[in-house]
Protein backbone atom coordinates (compact mmCIF):
# COMPACT_ATOMS: atom_id res chain seq x y z
CA UNK A 1 0.00 0.00 0.00
CA UNK A 2 2.66 2.72 0.87
CA UNK A 3 5.13 1.75 -1.83
CA UNK A 4 2.21 1.57 -4.24
CA UNK A 5 0.97 5.22 -2.87
CA UNK A 6 4.94 6.15 -3.89
CA UNK A 7 4.65 5.06 -7.14
CA UNK A 8 1.55 6.88 -7.46
CA UNK A 9 4.06 9.96 -7.81
CA UNK A 10 5.57 8.47 -11.33
CA UNK A 11 3.64 9.88 -13.97
CA UNK A 12 3.61 6.44 -15.63
CA UNK A 13 1.89 5.17 -12.63
CA UNK A 14 -0.59 7.80 -11.91
CA UNK A 15 -3.62 7.40 -13.68
CA UNK A 16 -3.79 3.59 -12.99
CA UNK A 17 -3.22 3.52 -9.67
CA UNK A 18 -6.03 5.34 -8.19
CA UNK A 19 -7.59 4.73 -4.05
CA UNK A 20 -9.39 2.13 -5.36
CA UNK A 21 -6.97 0.25 -7.31
CA UNK A 22 -4.24 0.67 -4.35
CA UNK A 23 -7.43 -0.95 -1.59
CA UNK A 24 -7.94 -3.49 -3.97
CA UNK A 25 -4.22 -4.06 -4.46
CA UNK A 26 -3.59 -3.96 -0.28
CA UNK A 27 -6.25 -6.77 -0.25
CA UNK A 28 -4.88 -8.97 -2.59
CA UNK A 29 -1.09 -9.08 -1.80
CA UNK A 30 -1.49 -10.79 1.57
CA UNK A 31 -2.36 -13.94 -0.38
CA UNK A 32 0.72 -13.74 -3.08
CA UNK A 33 2.20 -16.91 -1.75
CA UNK A 34 -1.32 -18.73 -0.93
CA UNK A 35 0.22 -21.62 -3.24
CA UNK A 36 2.73 -22.66 -0.24
CA UNK A 37 -0.08 -24.67 1.21
CA UNK A 38 0.48 -26.96 -1.61
CA UNK A 39 4.07 -27.35 -0.97
CA UNK A 40 5.81 -29.89 1.21
CA UNK A 41 6.98 -28.32 4.81
CA UNK A 42 10.49 -30.23 4.06
CA UNK A 43 10.88 -28.18 1.48
CA UNK A 44 9.12 -24.91 2.37
CA UNK A 45 10.95 -25.13 6.42
CA UNK A 46 14.45 -26.55 5.23
CA UNK A 47 17.25 -24.33 6.68
CA UNK A 48 19.62 -24.71 3.72
CA UNK A 49 19.50 -24.52 0.31
CA UNK A 50 17.29 -26.54 -1.79
CA UNK A 51 18.07 -28.89 -4.65
CA UNK A 52 16.84 -29.03 -7.93
CA UNK A 53 14.14 -31.12 -8.00
CA UNK A 54 13.46 -29.16 -4.34
CA UNK A 55 13.26 -25.97 -6.11
CA UNK A 56 11.12 -27.24 -9.14
CA UNK A 57 8.50 -27.87 -6.74
CA UNK A 58 8.82 -24.28 -4.41
CA UNK A 59 8.14 -22.78 -8.18
CA UNK A 60 5.14 -24.20 -8.99
CA UNK A 61 3.41 -22.25 -5.65
CA UNK A 62 3.02 -19.22 -8.18
CA UNK A 63 0.41 -21.69 -10.37
CA UNK A 64 -0.97 -23.76 -7.41
CA UNK A 65 -1.64 -19.87 -5.97
CA UNK A 66 -3.27 -18.51 -9.00
CA UNK A 67 -5.17 -21.78 -9.94
CA UNK A 68 -6.72 -21.52 -6.27
CA UNK A 69 -7.90 -18.01 -6.08
CA UNK A 70 -8.76 -18.64 -10.03
CA UNK A 71 -11.07 -21.34 -8.34
CA UNK A 72 -12.18 -19.30 -5.68
CA UNK A 73 -13.36 -16.98 -8.48
CA UNK A 74 -15.34 -19.17 -10.13
CA UNK A 75 -17.32 -19.98 -6.95
CA UNK A 76 -18.37 -16.43 -6.23
CA UNK A 77 -21.83 -15.23 -7.03
CA UNK A 78 -20.11 -12.11 -8.57
CA UNK A 79 -16.82 -11.18 -9.62
CA UNK A 80 -14.41 -10.17 -6.42
CA UNK A 81 -12.23 -7.58 -8.17
CA UNK A 82 -9.53 -8.17 -5.30
CA UNK A 83 -9.57 -11.98 -6.38
CA UNK A 84 -8.90 -10.45 -9.67
CA UNK A 85 -5.85 -8.46 -8.50
CA UNK A 86 -4.82 -11.40 -6.06
CA UNK A 87 -4.72 -13.71 -8.90
CA UNK A 88 -2.42 -11.61 -11.08
CA UNK A 89 -0.25 -11.21 -8.19
CA UNK A 90 -0.06 -15.21 -7.11
CA UNK A 91 1.11 -15.78 -10.83
CA UNK A 92 3.77 -12.50 -11.24
CA UNK A 93 5.10 -11.94 -8.21
CA UNK A 94 7.87 -13.91 -9.24
CA UNK A 95 8.52 -12.68 -12.54
CA UNK A 96 11.82 -10.50 -12.88
CA UNK A 97 12.30 -7.54 -15.03
CA UNK A 98 15.03 -9.12 -17.44
CA UNK A 99 12.64 -12.24 -18.35
CA UNK A 100 14.42 -14.37 -15.86
CA UNK A 101 11.52 -15.33 -13.50
CA UNK A 102 9.15 -17.69 -13.52
CA UNK A 103 6.42 -19.16 -14.40
CA UNK A 104 6.19 -17.68 -17.57
CA UNK A 105 9.27 -15.84 -18.02
CA UNK A 106 7.30 -12.54 -18.48
CA UNK A 107 9.69 -9.64 -19.31
CA UNK A 108 9.47 -5.45 -18.40
CA UNK A 109 6.02 -4.36 -19.20
CA UNK A 110 4.50 -7.43 -19.19
CA UNK A 111 4.77 -8.44 -15.78
CA UNK A 112 1.52 -7.09 -14.29
CA UNK A 113 2.52 -4.00 -12.32
CA UNK A 114 0.77 -5.59 -8.84
CA UNK A 115 3.21 -7.98 -9.21
CA UNK A 116 5.67 -5.91 -9.80
CA UNK A 117 5.03 -4.18 -6.62
CA UNK A 118 4.16 -7.56 -4.20
CA UNK A 119 7.43 -9.02 -5.95
CA UNK A 120 9.40 -5.97 -4.78
CA UNK A 121 7.70 -5.49 -1.02
CA UNK A 122 8.11 -9.25 -0.55
CA UNK A 123 12.02 -9.31 -1.31
CA UNK A 124 12.04 -6.23 0.97
CA UNK A 125 10.45 -8.09 4.01
CA UNK A 126 12.41 -11.17 3.20
CA UNK A 127 15.52 -9.54 3.17
CA UNK A 128 14.99 -7.88 6.79
CA UNK A 129 13.32 -11.04 8.21
CA UNK A 130 14.73 -14.11 9.85
CA UNK A 131 14.00 -17.21 7.77
CA UNK A 132 15.08 -20.85 8.27
CA UNK A 133 18.01 -20.65 5.74
CA UNK A 134 19.26 -16.97 6.55
CA UNK A 135 19.27 -14.48 9.34
CA UNK A 136 17.55 -10.85 9.02
CA UNK A 137 19.90 -8.55 6.54
CA UNK A 138 20.31 -4.69 7.79
CA UNK A 139 18.52 -2.12 5.76
CA UNK A 140 21.09 -0.92 4.23
CA UNK A 141 22.47 -4.32 3.40
CA UNK A 142 18.83 -5.29 1.83
CA UNK A 143 18.96 -2.18 -0.17
CA UNK A 144 22.50 -2.51 -1.26
CA UNK A 145 20.76 -6.16 -2.80
CA UNK A 146 17.87 -4.87 -4.10
CA UNK A 147 19.29 -1.58 -5.59
CA UNK A 148 22.00 -4.70 -7.18
CA UNK A 149 19.01 -6.03 -9.20
CA UNK A 150 17.44 -2.99 -10.39
CA UNK A 151 16.96 -3.59 -14.20
CA UNK A 152 16.86 -6.95 -13.65
CA UNK A 153 14.65 -8.58 -10.85
CA UNK A 154 12.87 -5.25 -10.20
CA UNK A 155 11.18 -2.46 -12.59
CA UNK A 156 13.20 0.49 -12.09
CA UNK A 157 10.75 3.22 -11.57
CA UNK A 158 10.26 1.59 -8.59
CA UNK A 159 13.01 1.64 -6.69
CA UNK A 160 12.43 5.07 -6.84
CA UNK A 161 9.10 4.91 -4.85
CA UNK A 162 10.81 2.66 -2.67
CA UNK A 163 13.58 5.07 -1.69
CA UNK A 164 10.88 7.93 -0.88
CA UNK A 165 8.58 4.91 1.04
CA UNK A 166 11.13 3.55 3.04
CA UNK A 167 11.15 5.49 5.88
CA UNK A 168 7.19 4.95 6.24
CA UNK A 169 7.43 1.34 5.35
CA UNK A 170 10.21 0.77 8.09
CA UNK A 171 8.06 2.62 10.69
CA UNK A 172 4.79 0.01 9.78
CA UNK A 173 7.13 -2.85 9.85
CA UNK A 174 8.71 -1.80 13.31
CA UNK A 175 4.77 -1.46 14.85
CA UNK A 176 3.98 -5.13 12.88
CA UNK A 177 6.44 -7.28 12.28
CA UNK A 178 6.28 -10.60 13.74
CA UNK A 179 9.21 -11.88 16.78
CA UNK A 180 11.03 -12.84 13.18
CA UNK A 181 10.87 -9.30 11.77
CA UNK A 182 8.47 -10.34 8.90
CA UNK A 183 5.25 -8.57 8.23
CA UNK A 184 2.33 -10.51 9.41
Amino acid sequence: LTLARALREHPRFAEYLDERTISALAQSAPLHDIGKVGIPDHILLKPGKLTPEEWAIMKTHAELGSNAIAQAEADAEKPVEFLAIAKLIARSHHEKWDGSGYPLGLKGEEIPLEGRIVALADVLDALLSKRPYKPAFSVEHSLELIEAESGRHFDPALMVALKKALPEILRIKEIFADEYGALT
